[in-house]
C-alpha cells in the first residue's frame, strides 16, 4: 500500500493541501512570506506596531497520551501535550521575531467520562510551570484562561489547544527574504538542552497518526479503543510491532517506545531570545519544519534552490518510524522533522557566531544547506547517496 493511500485512509495529510486551497486567495497579512500572518496594531492604531495572533493544537498526540496514561496511570504524560501545543505557538511565532510577552488562552475539549478531573488539573498546572519555566530566561507568557469544555460527543478523548497573541514593534520584524548566497542552520530537535530535563527523540507535534499506527501492534486495537476513528479500515490501523512499554536502546540507556513518541515538543524561545538581538540584521528567514515537515520552506520562497546536503543525523525515534512503517526516505522527510526543526536562512560570515550561541544552550546545531539561484523554485534533499527533489505544491 502506498504511503499517500495510507495517510487518506487513517484520515490525515502531510501536506495539508486541502487547507492551503481553501485558504490560498484569504488576505495574507501585511507581509505575505512572513512566517506567521502579520495584522495592522489594531491594539492602539499605532503603524510603528503589528499584531500577530495564532492558534494550534498537539494534535493527535493527545491520543497516544491517552494510551500511555490509561496503561502507566503516568499523570506527567498530560504535562508533555500542553507543552506541545504551547510550543507549536509560540514557536511559529518566534521565526517572525516575536518571543516575548505573548498572551496565552486554552481550548480543552475532553469526553468526560474518559477524562478526569485530576487529567484537567495536571493540564493547567502544566501551563503555569511553562510559564514560570520561560520566565527564568526572561520570557514573559501571559496565561489568559481559557474554556474546558465536555464535548464527549465530537471528542473522542481529549483535544488540546492555545490561540496566542503579540503586540511588536514592526521594526522588530523577521520577515522571510530568502535568496542566494545565504546558509542554512538547522537546530536539533533531539537531545538534551540545558532547558530540558530529560532526552528529547525530537518527535515533535507532526506525524504522530503515522508514527502510532505505523509503530504499535494490533494489540492497541482492542486494548484502546477510544484511541482511534471508527470509521478508519482496520488494515491501516497499529501496524507496526511495538508495544507502549518496549524498550529501544540509545547511547546505553533504555527509552520506552510510548516516551519516544510523547517526547515534549522542543521550544526554541530561550534560544532565539538571545540570539535575535545580537544577529537580526543576519538573519534572512526563520522556518519552523512542521506541517510539510522538511519540504515546509517552500511555501516561503520563490525562484531560488534550497539545498539541503549536510543534514544533521537522523535520530533514533525516526529510524524506528521507518523501520517499522517501511516509508521511502523522500516521504520521511516531508512528513517528519528527521533531526532539525528550527532551520535559519543567514549571512554566512554570522553563521559561526550563531553557531557559537547555540552550543551554549546544549543543542546541536551545524550549516546544513545554502540557497542557489535558481530559474525555478525547489528543494534538494541529500542523504547519503540519495539524492530528493521536491517542488512547491
Amino acid at each position: 500500500m502506498s504511503d499517500k493511500l495510507k495517510y487518506e485512509l487513517r484520515g490525515v495529510s502531510a501536506s495539508k493541501s486541502e487547507v492551503h486551497a481553501a485558504i490560498k486567495n484569504l488576505d495574507k497579512g501585511l507581509f505575505p512570506t512572513a512566517f506567521c500572518k502579520i495584522l495592522p496594531d489594531i491594539m492602539a492604531m499605532d503603524p510603528a506596531y503589528v499584531n500577530i495572533m495564532h492558534a494550534d493544537t498537539a494534535g493527535t498526540k493527545t491520543s497516544l497520551a491517552y494510551m500511555y496514561w490509561k496503561e502507566t496511570n503516568d499523570l506527567d504524560v498530560w504535562k508533555g501535550i500542553v507543552q506541545d501545543a504551547i510550543v507549536m505557538n509560540v514557536d511559529d511565532m518566534a521565526c517572525v521575531g516575536c518571543f516575548d510577552q505573548i498572551v496565552l488562552s486554552s481550548t480543552v475539549g475532553r469526553n468526560k467520562n474518559l477524562i478526569d478531573g485530576d487529567v484537567i488539573k495536571t493540564i493547567i498546572l502544566a501551563a503555569v510551570s511553562f510559564k514560570e519555566k520561560m520566565a527564568n530566561y526572561g520570557i514573559n507568557l501571559h496565561l489568559a484562561g481559557g474554556e474546558t469544555a465536555d464535548v464527549g460527543d465530537i471528542v473522542r478523548s481529549l483535544d488540546v489547544g492555545f490561540t496566542t497573541f503579540a503586540r511588536l514593534k514592526k521594526e522588530d520584524l523577521i520577515v522571510n527574504n530568502i535568496k542566494a548566497g545565504q546558509v542554512i542552520i538547522g537546530l536539533a530537535s533531539y537531545g538534551q538542552s540545558n532547558y530540558e530535563e530529560k532526552y528529547n527523540s525530537g518527535i515533535g507535534s507532526n506525524g504522530l497518526t503515522s508514527a502510532r499506527h505505523d509503530v504499535l501492534d494490533k494489540s492497541h486495537l482492542t486494548k484502546f479503543r477510544d484511541s482511534y476513528d471508527h470509521n478508519t479500515p482496520e488494515e491501516v490501523l497499529y501496524t507496526g510491532s511495538k508495544k507502549l512499554t518496549d524498550t529501544i536502546e540509545i547511547d546505553g540507556k533504555n527509552y520506552k517506545v510510548g516516551d519516544l513518541l510523547l517526547s515534549p515538543t522542543r521550544t526554541y524561545l530561550p534560544v532565539f531570545k538571545k540570539i535575535i538581538p545580537l544577529f537580526k540584521e543576519n538573519i534572512h528567514g526563520i522556518i519552523h519544519c512542521t506541517g510539510g515537515a522538511q519540504t515546509k520552506v517552500l511555501k516561503f520562497v520563490k525562484g531560488v534552490h534550497i539545498v539541503k546536503d549536510n543534514l544533521l543525523p537522523i535520530p533514533p525515534v525516526f529510524k524506528m518510524i521507518q523501520a517499522e512503517s517501511q516509508t521511502n526516505l523522500k516521504e520521511m522527510y516531508q512528513v517528519f522533522n528527521m533531526g532539525h526543526r528550527m532551520e535559519m536562512y543567514v549571512d554566512p560570515s554570522a553563521a559561526p557566531g550563531i553557531l557559537e550561541e547555540v552550543a551554549k544552550f546544549g543543542i546541536d546545531a551545524q550549516i546544513i544547506g545554502k540557497v542557489e539561484a535558481s530559474s525555478d523554485t525547489r528543494l534538494t534533499i541529500t542523504h547519503g547517496d540519495q539524492v530528493f527533489e521536491y517542488i512547491p505544491e
